[in-house]
């Protein structure tokens, strides 16, 4: 009886957003394109609730979204994308992964808003609204400046999302020292690290300051020796930060071999990249004073309490950016008086909400995003 009750409960979400606004003349609407069935479902549901948050919160009769399932896959995608642009849809939410955005560069006059962070140039008419490496990067250039911060180096794993690292980098012109490739297989990190951070030849040079010291006249030698048996290396490093562009267990892998290498955060700056507030994070001694850029902390808090006090489930990270993505439509729309909906990303515009501040230009958005560190056992914003 509960998942009938839930099932119902779903089925009625999605029927109000399709009737619920039909009172203005001048209408704004906005197709959504999202997986309702399938492996991710839950996904496809959590963002229709929380567009539905977004809604009630504007509270225009104006506005109207017209969910349709685009079953997950490109075929699907095209198909629902179709039947909404023959209803005279021009500007739509979603697809939300970048794999279903096949051929939607047919749909004349048409904006297609992404939730993926993988900004494309064949297609001019997608909106990538994920938090891309540019806006990632950029934060992480204002933390490195600000701390006078000279000798930065970068980590970029042999993933999926290498190029996507190496873009904003160029984006954003951050300077760095240098950049290192590694494979995420957990083995080869630790051995890879090892040559990053030179530690066979630190971990030499101990071994030879000791036997000096033992082949001195030095009174004070038996202290010294003490003092460096305390130690794992000896030598410079040759950084000051260390930027790991990395996820999950992949990331705790690279924390875990820089310790053994002898790199801690009491001698450099470990910098990540967004990590949406991992609670697993906080548990890791290892991970302790690691800093990385991000949505508002605050914000996303309160839109999750709200969230789940309305649908007694807690929202996944894309759910909090499609709340923000109905208010940005509407708001340009709005500033447009409802014409050329498919232009409206052309200008260069500011919009904040809750995840933070949103700047958009040339068909691009970028995140202005705070940053913080985890510091004693809790995330701590910095700025």
């Amino acid at each position: 009886m509960k998942k009938l009750l839930n099932l119902i409960t779903f089925v009625s979400i999605f029927f109000i957003f399709t009737f619920k606004l039909f009172a203005s003349e001048e209408k704004i609407k906005i197709g959504l394109l999202l997986p309702l069935t399938g492996q991710n479902q839950e996904i496809g549901k959590s963002v229709l609730r929380a567009v539905n948050l977004a809604i009630n919160k504007i509270d225009d009769p104006s506005l109207e979204v017209y969910p349709k399932n685009n079953y997950d896959n490109s075929e699907g995608n095209f198909r629902a994308a179709q039947i909404l642009y023959e209803e005279g849809i021009r500007i739509f939410i979603g697809p939300i992964f970048d794999k279903n955005t096949k051929d939607l560069e047919k749909f004349d006059n048409a904006i297609f808003i992404t939730f993926s962070n993988k900004i494309k140039s064949d297609q001019k008419n997608l909106i990538y609204a994920g938090v891309n490496a540019t806006s990632q990067m950029n934060t992480i250039k204002k933390f490195v400046e600000n701390n006078d911060i000279k000798k930065t180096i970068c980590l970029i794993p042999e993933a999926n999302f290498k190029d996507e690292i190496k873009k904003g980098i160029v984006d954003t012109k951050i300077n760095l020292t240098k950049i290192f490739y590694y494979d995420t297989e957990p083995t080869e990190i630790t051995k890879r690290i090892e040559k990053i951070t030179k530690y066979s030849i630190r971990k030499q040079n101990l071994l030879d300051e000791v036997k000096r010291i033992e082949d001195s006249d030095d009174p004070n030698k038996e202290k010294k020796i003490k003092n460096l048996e305390k130690r794992d290396t000896l030598g410079k490093l040759g950084f000051d930060s260390i930027i790991i562009s990395d996820f999950d267990e992949s990331l705790k892998s690279v924390i875990t071999s820089l310790i053994y290498t002898d790199v801690s955060t009491k001698r450099v700056y470990f910098i990540t990249l967004n990590q949406w507030f991992d609670d697993s994070l906080l548990k890791e001694e290892s991970s302790q004073n690691i800093y990385f850029p991000s949505i508002n902390k605050d914000n996303y808090d309160s839109f999750s309490k709200l969230f789940y006090k309305k649908f007694s489930k807690y929202p996944n990270q894309i759910s909090f950016l499609s709340y923000d993505l109905i208010g940005l439509v509407y708001h340009l729309a709005r500033k447009n008086n409802g014409k050329d909906m498919s232009k409206i990303f052309n200008q260069q515009n500011i919009f904040k909400g809750k995840t933070g501040t949103f700047q958009i230009k040339d068909n691009v958005i970028n995140h202005v995003l705070n940053f913080y560190k985890i510091e004693n056992g809790n995330f701590i914003k910095i700025f």
